[in-house]
């Protein structure tokens, strides 16, 4: 997979946040809503033979960590280790700038997301920032060594 850091007005990162949306809340993660892309955010696609199949992002957080979101993958491209190497892609961008906590919100029903992210090194913590108040979220976090220069 050819992963591209992309701008957030991106039509293909949209689609697949559409998509992201209509999944989850069909899964009962939460209600879908229109995306709204934001200039904090960067977004990265995963292209596979030149299609746009899967997405993730991530944001600095004011404590010096990061939170990775909009982690999806095309169904018909799942057990391929795409999702695998977007998080490692947005570790490795993360930890460049210098943020060597990464924390991420899924929703405690989405239990193959919940997998993923515990076989990635990740490990449960208390809700945080908008999460604290959800019933539906549950929050992880892993920590990574810092870069040597």
């Amino acid at each position: 997979m050819l992963i591209e850091i992309r701008p957030a007005l991106d039509p293909e990162l949209a689609a697949l946040i559409t998509a992201q949306q209509r999944e989850t809340a069909g899964a009962g993660a939460g209600a879908a809503k229109m995306f709204e892309p934001h200039d904090d955010v960067e977004y990265l696609i995963g292209f596979v033979n030149g299609r746009a199949v899967a997405c993730g992002a991530w944001r600095a957080l004011e404590d010096g960590a990061a939170e990775m979101l909009r982690m999806y993958v095309r169904p018909a491209f799942r057990g391929r280790g795409l999702a695998r190497q977007m998080i490692v892609a947005i570790e490795e961008e993360a930890l460049a700038a210098g943020r060597p906590v990464i924390r991420l919100e899924t929703g405690r029903s989405l239990s193959a997301a919940i997998a993923l992210y515990q076989s990635s090194g990740y490990h449960q913590i208390p809700a945080f920032g908008e999460y604290a108040r959800s019933r539906s979220s549950v929050c992880f976090e892993k920590r990574m060594p810092a870069l040597v220069q």
